[in-house]
């Protein structure tokens, strides 16, 4: 009777950590050769390199094609400016374009309307083995190989917080105006953005990653696409005024 139950308990804990790790559930999947080709030259040539904020790790390895070849932890982006909470585990290009867009558009949408830069992401999916959406059919998520990043809020100096599920549909012109200035930039930064409205699973936060195939005859796929009329301020203006954002065209499947 002992065996039998020291058995059941071992199964169980065995069951316990394959579904922890996504063994059993994970779609199968075989690793396309591009992206060996693109953390292998993100590395060489140099853009990222390891700093107390970038953190080389040892490479992630989970079932079906789960994989990052040279793994980053990221602590912050810009040289330590803005924080990532929590530390964001993905790989080299995701990094560089991460910090290309928080430049170009994140801390340029701050002082335009806020007047001050954000100095936190907050981050809720970087790394994880699973489907898209979750789902046990169908393709991996780009998070399966640390080639996505959920983003849910940005905090900036002084404390104030702009959340996507709050900010997107109820914040103040401000904050919308703001939030859809950094959705627009990441359009064009990333091949795949995704945010509230484009479906049930993306109601309170940005995913944004780089699968290579939505660019292949240099299309991005964004959804909600960029170009309604919304309450607009710049920092010092009427906060009533409106503006539009000019649309951009985005074409492709969604890969989250």
């Amino acid at each position: 009777m002992g065996a039998r139950v020291w058995y059941f308990a071992a199964s169980m804990a065995v069951l316990a950590w394959l579904a922890a790790c996504g063994g059993g559930s994970v779609p199968y999947e075989r690793r396309a050769e591009w992206r060996d080709r693109a953390e292998a030259q993100c590395i060489a040539s140099g853009q990222i390199r390891a700093t107390p904020y970038y953190l080389a790790a040892s490479p992630v390895n989970g079932p079906s094609a789960c994989s990052i070849r040279t793994p980053i932890k990221v602590l912050a982006l810009m040289d330590g400016r803005v924080g990532m909470s929590p530390p964001a585990t993905v790989n080299c290009p995701l990094t560089v374009s991460l910090n290309r867009w928080v430049q170009n558009s994140v801390q340029r949408a701050a002082h335009r309307y806020f007047g001050r830069p954000v100095v936190e992401i907050r981050q809720i999916a970087s790394y994880g083995c699973r489907g898209r959406n979750g789902s046990h059919r169908g393709p991996l998520s780009e998070h399966a190989y640390g080639n996505a990043l959920d983003i849910a809020a940005f905090r900036l100096a002084g404390g104030e917080e702009i959340t996507v599920a709050k900010g997107w549909w109820r914040g103040t012109p401000r904050e919308r105006a703001f939030l859809q200035d950094v959705f627009a930039g990441a359009c064009v930064e990333f091949y795949t953005v995704l945010g509230p409205g484009s479906d049930r699973y993306h109601y309170n936060h940005f995913h944004v990653d780089l699968l290579v195939t939505n660019a292949a005859r240099g299309r991005h796929y964004c959804s909600p696409q960029p170009g309604s009329r919304l309450p607009v301020a710049d920092a010092g203006s009427d906060p009533q005024s409106t503006a539009s954002i000019a649309p951009i065209p985005f074409l492709g499947p969604a890969g989250d």
